[in-house]
């Protein structure tokens, strides 16, 4: 006999309902694709490109296939050499350090700032900056990194600033959208990011339009001519030895119709987040909770909470049929792929703190009232029995 799979009463990530309200839009894109006949690198990307240009304000955004290309073909239109170092933060998603790898350099790791997660240049370690030529800040879960200050770090070292902005959609600070503060920056769009495709898919954010080319070149095996757009040349001259990092216009399509509802899916996001809030600011145990602030740089990719029972929290929401997330359980220092750089325990403790205390709890435009009503419970139930009075 087959068993059969209980869904969860609360999933951490769903777009079911979204996808039903967008789907005549996103059928009209589609059929748009289907009636071209080009499947890959064509029209619908290029709409989309200029789509988020106008959204984010970049004057130049180049879609590729994930965010994490998005990051190594920046870091190679930048001018990283092979062995450079490339100061980033000690928490992240692993791409933020595997990216610097992938483009040839090394990074370096600086501990953060415990409100905002991001990589905090007061921590940054004595002789870190000996052959570095970038910094990499993050923007994570619901905050920018504080720009002013890593922009004035990165002048007074010679650094040049890539933001790995992969979070950041909607995300603006000092009028700014987020992956505009330095060189660029750029957009994940992974189905569960604020704004989703239904694969993998990425774009570069910048300003400068040279830079600009050298992505696009790179993102399609280094070809300059018509593949480029907006970035002509001599067709079908491969002019570095460039990546197949190509956008599908399908993902293209899906992201089309739901920029349309971009904006109205982060005040949902809001709300929730301020439901939560005001649920759990009572329960004892809960550490750290975020409140909406209505601040221009606070978009709530997901709803990050800590609490020193976070992995019993986390078995016994899953026990009730609530899905949960760690972001992340090992600071990145400490990832055996990192492991001949030498750290020990100790060495980044905020990040170390975060890794074994911070647990993301449901969040997504599709999220009900009674949805999160029920996780706040659940939340309240077991830490008011775990937590002494």
């Amino acid at each position: 006999m087959v068993s059969r799979v209980t869904r969860p009463t609360v999933p951490f990530f769903s777009q079911a309902t979204t996808f039903e309200k967008l789907w005549p839009v996103i059928r009209s894109e589609v059929d748009k694709i289907f009636d071209n006949g080009k499947f890959s690198h064509s029209a619908r990307v290029e709409s989309l490109e200029n789509a988020l240009a106008a959204y984010t304000g970049a004057r130049h955004v180049i879609g590729v296939n994930s965010g994490t290309d998005a990051l190594v073909l920046l870091l190679r239109a930048c001018g990283l050499r092979p062995g450079d170092r490339v100061l980033v933060p000690a928490y992240s998603f692993v791409a933020t350090a595997s990216s610097v790898v992938l483009a040839g350099g090394e990074p370096v790791f600086a501990d953060i700032d415990p409100e905002t997660y991001a990589l905090d240049p007061a921590r940054v370690p004595a002789g870190a900056l000996e052959g570095t030529r970038f910094v990499m800040p993050v923007h994570l879960f619901s905050r920018m990194a504080d720009m002013a200050a890593l922009t004035a770090f990165a002048a007074a070292h010679g650094l040049q600033v890539v933001e790995d902005s992969a979070e950041g959609i909607g995300m603006r600070q000092d009028g700014v959208h987020a992956g505009l503060h330095g060189r660029g920056g750029v957009l994940s769009f992974f189905p569960s990011k604020t704004l989703g495709a239904l694969g993998d898919a990425g774009a570069v954010l910048t300003d400068d339009p040279d830079l600009a080319g050298r992505v696009a070149a790179l993102r399609h095996h280094g070809r300059t001519g018509r593949t480029l757009g907006h970035f002509p040349g001599i067709a079908n001259e491969s002019v570095h030895a460039g990546h197949n990092s190509k956008m599908d216009d399908l993902q293209a399509a899906v992201l089309l119709a739901k920029l349309t509802v971009l904006d109205e899916d982060i005040r949902r996001r809001a709300e929730l987040a301020a439901r939560y809030a005001r649920r759990l600011a009572e329960v004892p145990g809960v550490t750290r909770l975020p409140r909406p602030s209505g601040a221009p740089d606070e978009v709530f990719y997901v709803y990050l909470v800590e609490t020193d029972h976070r992995d019993a929290l986390a078995a016994h929401l899953l026990g009730q049929g609530i899905e949960t997330e760690v972001y992340y359980p090992r600071p990145l220092p400490f990832q055996p792929c990192f492991a001949s750089l030498g750290h020990r325990p100790g060495d980044f403790p905020v990040a170390e703190a975060a890794a074994g205390r911070a647990l993301a709890l449901p969040l997504h435009a599709d999220l009900t009232e009674s949805q999160v009503d029920r996780v706040c419970d659940a939340v309240a139930a077991f830490l008011t029995r775990k937590v002494p009075a």
